[in-house]
């Protein structure tokens, strides 16, 4: 029996790559400062091209206008649920008890990746509580993180309609504790609470973090 080929190691991120994030994280830096300081009505993409040392062409390479700057962190986290659906291993789950438990973690990494700058958070809330467009582009993002995990039930067998209601549960939870914490750093734990709470109607007793 011959050995086992020695396993390839990962490619090193090109120069070219390594320049296109630091470019789009310049943007997303620039963006953040000048809404902070401005408000986000007075800011163009020009400001922000300006101050991030970028042209316009490369704004627009990476954003399609300067709201999706403000949700530049929402798409990682769609990302994030694409990433956490390749698990092949987990069984389908069967009942909306069942389908919710197997959100609850996923939901939980995406308040982690959410919070891990609380100060941004923070910003970033202040934003949407003062702009009703940007409420309105956060309640369409939201469905897409929906969507997502709703794709991830269906794919590993879950009857279509109890993955759309378990989805929009995950999501209802994320969305209580948003509406609940007064800092960034109390989002997981109210997400946590949210869902013990949903999973203890009608049976208290595997209502367990």
């Amino acid at each position: 029996m011959s050995p086992a080929s020695p396993s390839r190691p990962e490619p090193a991120e090109t120069l070219t790559v390594r320049k296109q994030r630091r470019a789009r994280q310049r943007i997303i830096e620039a963006a953040d400062d000048l809404f902070a300081s401005r408000g986000y009505d007075d800011v163009s993409v020009s400001d922000i091209a300006e101050r991030a040392e970028v042209g316009r062409t490369t704004f627009f390479r990476y954003f399609g206008d300067k709201t999706e700057v403000v949700f530049a962190k929402e798409q990682a986290m769609l990302d994030a649920v694409a990433r956490a659906g390749m698990d092949e291993s987990v069984e389908t789950a069967r009942d909306i008890r069942a389908a919710i438990e197997q959100l609850r973690p996923i939901v939980l990494e995406l308040c982690e990746e959410a919070s891990e700058d609380p100060d941004a958070y923070e910003r970033h809330s202040r934003l949407l509580d003062r702009h009703v467009e940007l409420r309105a582009r956060d309640a369409l993002k939201a469905q897409q993180i929906a969507t997502r995990l709703t794709e991830i039930l269906r794919h590993r067998g879950t009857p279509e309609k109890t993955a759309v209601l378990a989805s929009q549960v995950a999501l209802a939870c994320y969305e209580t504790a948003r509406q609940r914490v007064t800092s960034a750093r109390q989002l997981l734990a109210e997400t946590r609470a949210a869902f013990r709470e949903v999973l203890a109607l009608g049976d208290p007793g595997r209502a367990d973090a």
